[in-house]
């Protein structure tokens, strides 16, 4: 009777973990993993969400940026991801590799919150691969042209480059103002500012589906060359960012006409510059070959993971961090730039003069190849178009060189897309 009655209490147990000293999932915190300053941003834009969902209680782990991606990693090894993330656009593609994300469409195709077509388009197909989608924009970046309307003046021109031929001149212009003024900073380790001249081309940067480079195009030996030049002629100072010290400093002393960067700078240079200087610098949209170019669709999505036992509580985060007094809100704390149009029509965004740029290029954006490698390639890219700014290779060579690069760091992936493997359904 008593080994009847021990086994009655092991089996109520397992029924009734609450019972037994063990948390039931309904009741364990939602885990949020977030990097750099958005952890700081997020805790004050939750009390809210829980005193609307008071069954939710959001735990947030914030993490900084340079160990996020390793302590992402190491968390899907180990079986120990959170129930959500915000995750980088470029990083999306690994973690749908590794079969570590939960798809959306469902969710979205069901949400009263989120309209897809309100998004920018270009955005919100970051989150998308091979037809499914992964994740829900939350907030973007872009790169565009800071510049000093003042110094422009001076050299005789009265509105920013409207393509690259303009662009070109005003250059050539600023750079013979005085002795010491460059007409842009670009670092020579940044690979942005190239990738987004090539974004502008009609070649893709990767061909085949992916599998192999595609830098020997016209389109990329286009972009290398209007880059290089730029530092031939001496119009760009071939130096790093580190060598470049501090860059609002400078902006400000006028050494450089131009920069450029992301939304994050307009805080910057607002706090850096003088009173005396704030009427005299501006944003602009990236000149491209013939027009108005595209810059690079940048920013970090919401994600929600395979193993999570909390997924609609997540979604519901995800729902409310996407409401555009939200995404406004989050903008002031933070100038995090929101990825809904509807986001940008209230608050401070609406009146901001040197956001307005931001709100054009987002509708000219353009997302980076869709590939877990590209980072790698990114920066191989840049390696090499040093070397040929130091005069240590042609166009073509850099081209090639960039191609052989590339398809060493893809040969895995050609492997695995040639030899398809049966899914776990598919294996039982």
């Amino acid at each position: 009777m008593r080994r009847s009655l021990v086994l009655a209490g092991v089996l109520l147990c397992a029924a009734l973990s609450s019972a037994c000293g063990r948390t039931p999932a309904a009741e364990q915190p939602l885990t949020f993993w977030t990097f750099g300053r958005e952890g700081e941003a997020i805790v004050k834009l939750l009390p809210d969400f829980e005193r609307a969902h008071p069954d939710i209680h959001v735990k947030v782990q914030q993490l900084p940026l340079t160990a996020a991606h390793q302590k992402l990693l190491t968390a899907f090894a180990g079986g120990s991801t959170p129930d959500m993330t915000q995750l980088g656009n470029t990083w999306l593609p690994e973690m749908v590799a590794l079969h570590a994300l939960q798809p959306l469409q469902a969710r979205v195709d069901r949400s009263t919150v989120i309209e897809p077509d309100d998004y920018f388009a270009s955005i919100w197909a970051t989150n998308v691969i091979d037809g499914t989608l992964y994740g829900v924009p939350w907030y973007v970046d872009t790169r565009l042209l800071f510049y000093r309307k003042d110094l422009l003046k001076s050299a005789g021109f009265d509105a920013p480059p409207r393509d690259w031929a303009e662009w070109r001149r005003m250059l050539a212009a600023l750079s013979d103002l005085q002795r010491h003024t460059y007409g842009v900073l670009l670092p020579t380790n940044e690979y942005e500012q190239l990738m987004s001249l090539a974004l502008q081309q009609p070649d893709p940067l990767l061909r085949d589906g992916g599998r192999y480079g595609n830098f020997r195009s016209a389109g990329f030996k286009r972009a290398l060359a209007f880059y290089v030049d730029t530092f031939r002629l001496h119009e760009a100072p071939a130096i790093t960012n580190v060598e470049a010290g501090n860059p609002w400093l400078e902006f400000g002393r006028g050494v450089y006409a131009f920069y450029l960067s992301g939304p994050w700078n307009i805080g910057e240079f607002r706090s850096r510059l003088s009173a005396a200087q704030q009427d005299d610098w501006a944003t602009a949209p990236l000149p491209g070959p013939e027009g108005p170019g595209a810059a690079v669709a940048g920013g970090s999505s919401l994600v929600i993971f395979r193993n999570s036992p909390h997924q609609q509580a997540a979604w519901t985060l995800i729902e409310y961090l996407s409401q555009p007094a939200v995404q406004q809100r989050f903008y002031d704390l933070l100038g995090d730039m929101p990825p809904r149009r509807a986001s940008w029509t209230g608050g401070a965004l609406r009146d901001d003069p040197k956001a307005r740029a931001f709100r054009d290029q987002l509708e000219r954006v353009k997302p980076t190849p869709p590939v877990p490698e590209w980072e790698r390639i990114a920066n191989e890219m840049q390696l090499v178009a040093a070397q040929a700014i130091a005069g240590q290779l042609t166009i073509d060579q850099a081209a090639t060189e960039i191609d052989r690069r590339t398809d060493l760091i893809l040969e895995k992936r050609r492997w695995v897309l040639d030899h398809p493997q049966p899914s776990a359904e598919g294996r039982r």
